[in-house]
This record gives structure tokens, C-alpha cells and sequence, in this order.
């Protein structure tokens, strides 16, 4: 079989459509470098790994200097990552420039999982690097991340990581709770994106009163996809049983009086310095969670 001229004549097709096709030359990228990723392992089938290294000094003269080997690799990388039936619809959902942060990766749940990220979050390359960086599949659940790869449903507290990173240029050793918030709310677009998909801020030290006194929520936020407010904590000390009480009585409070009808009910997060398993255990609201942060520059 003629390989060779097979990947030169879609390189050509894919540079000419470049030129004259701009709303959807991205995809038609993608969808090329899948095809010839194809070609490749097929090629390498009948005449070895060394194929790669002889197409591509033929292509640089045929086609363009950047089809070197270590682009043709990609190709064949990016077709070997997509292959499986489950996968091969993701294919064409992002640039190619995001599928080359993603060549490194085996764990199909993790590539599901970064580029429904993308898909939802609308990352750019330099955003998506950031993400994979700061370990943000490593940091969901082991049944979370067996959902993923059976395209099950996610609830809202599955989504959300633990630890929470919290980015600021300022680290002290000793901060208090106000400080943790105000950290929070220099960035809280950056924040809300940590948490997971399509949180929205409602307000900060949102009052409240229970009978004549008046109490302030920390964060009040809403989650768009589930249709639900998210109270949260935010604790400097390890989690206690007083933390359980008070932030369920916000809960049931939003629920009685700020939530409609035709939304859910409220989930509670309590975002602590360290956690404590044992006390969660006695804990039987599943809407509750506790997780736990850090801070990073």
C-alpha cells in the first residue's frame, strides 16, 4: 500500500483547507492528524518504526518544514489515544494544540476527564497545562473517577476535589479565617473554577437571621447545572463537631427561606486546614461534605 502518498495527500488537503476554510480549520486539523496517526501505525505494521523517521524527512520537503518526526509521533500518539470505540468521539472536540498537553497520559478516565474539562470550562492550552499540573483528576474520588470512564452521571459533591487549592501570591503561617476568605475573594473567579463546573458567587458573608440574632454564611454560592445553593465554611483549624451543627443549620435555613421550589435542595462544603474522617462518620447528611484546602502560589 501506498502510505506514504496517502499522508502526504491529506497534509496538503489539511494546509490548503487552512487558507481558505478559518471557522473550521482547527477541526478539520484534528480530524486530519487523527487520519494520518492511522496511516502511520499501519505503516509501521509492514515496514517498522523507522517509517516515521523516512516519511517525515520526505514531507519536510514535500509538504512543510514542521512535519518532522517529532510531529509525526504525535499523529500516531493522538490516533493510538483515540482509537478505543469510547473514546474516538472525543477526538475532534479540541485543538490540536490541547491534545499535545494530553499525549503524555495513559489513564483513559484522566483524558475523559481533561477534555470534558476543556470542553465545559473552555480552557485555553496555557489553563488546561495549569490544571494537569496542579492534579486535579489525582484529586477526585476513586469511585468519581470510575464514573467518568462509564460515562455516568456526577453528582455536585463528586466534582469537587480534595484537597482545594487556593492561590495566592501572599502565604502567612497564621491566618485567621478572615484572611482564608479574603484570599478566596481576590480571585474567586479562579476559585469557583477549583471547585468544579458552573459554580456561580451569590455573595460573601451573606446574613442571615435566626431568631433575634444574625449570623453570616461565609461564601453563598449556586451551582447553575444542578440547580442548588452551596454554603460554605471556611475553617482555619482541623474539622470539629460544632462546624457539623452550624453549617446545617445555614443549609436548613437557604432551604426554608431563599431556595424555590423547583430547585434543589442546598449541599453544604466545609473547607478546613485538616480534616477528621471520625467525625464525618456520625455525620448522616450526604449533602454535607468536608474538604480540605491548600495554599500555593
Amino acid at each position: 500500500m501506498d502510505f506514504y502518498n496517502k499522508i502526504k495527500n491529506r497534509l496538503v488537503e489539511n494546509e490548503n483547507y487552512a487558507k481558505i476554510k478559518d471557522y473550521s480549520k482547527e477541526k478539520y486539523k484534528v480530524q486530519t492528524y487523527y487520519e494520518v496517526g492511522r496511516i502511520l501505525r499501519d505503516a509501521g505494521k509492514c515496514y517498522g518504526e523507522n517509517i516515521i523517521e523516512k516519511y517525515a524527512l520526505k514531507l519536510q520537503m514535500d509538504v512543510g518544514k514542521k512535519f518532522n518526526r517529532r510531529v509525526l509521533f504525535r499523529m500516531r500518539q493522538f490516533f493510538l489515544m483515540f482509537e478505543d470505540e469510547k473514546v474516538s468521539t472525543l477526538s475532534t472536540y479540541l485543538s490540536w494544540s490541547h491534545y499535545v498537553e494530553l499525549l503524555g497520559i495513559e489513564d483513559v478516565g484522566k483524558i475523559f476527564y481533561y477534555v470534558n474539562l476543556v470542553r465545559n470550562q473552555n480552557l485555553t492550552v496555557r489553563e488546561l497545562r495549569e490544571k494537569i499540573k496542579n492534579k486535579e483528576y489525582e484529586r477526585l474520588d476513586k469511585s468519581t473517577k470510575l464514573k467518568i470512564i462509564n460515562y455516568e452521571e456526577l453528582s455536585i459533591q463528586e466534582t469537587i476535589k480534595n484537597p482545594i487549592i487556593i492561590k495566592s501570591k501572599n502565604i502567612g503561617n497564621n491566618l485567621s479565617e478572615k484572611d482564608l476568605k479574603n484570599i478566596i475573594m481576590e480571585n474567586i473567579p479562579l476559585f469557583l473554577k477549583e471547585l468544579g463546573n458552573k459554580f456561580a458567587f451569590v455573595d460573601t458573608e451573606f446574613k442571615i437571621k435566626i431568631g433575634d440574632k444574625y449570623n453570616y454564611i461565609d461564601l453563598l454560592l449556586y451551582n447553575i447545572s444542578y440547580k442548588c445553593y452551596v454554603v460554605i465554611e471556611l475553617k482555619v483549624t482541623e474539622l470539629k463537631k460544632e462546624h457539623i451543627g452550624q453549617i446545617e443549620t445555614y443549609m436548613k435555613f437557604i432551604d426554608k427561606e431563599v431556595k424555590t421550589f423547583d430547585e434543589n435542595k442546598t449541599i453544604g462544603i466545609i473547607i478546613c486546614k485538616i480534616n477528621n474522617r471520625f467525625i464525618m462518620e456520625y455525620c448522616s447528611d450526604s449533602r454535607l461534605l468536608t474538604r480540605e484546602y491548600i495554599i500555593k502560589k
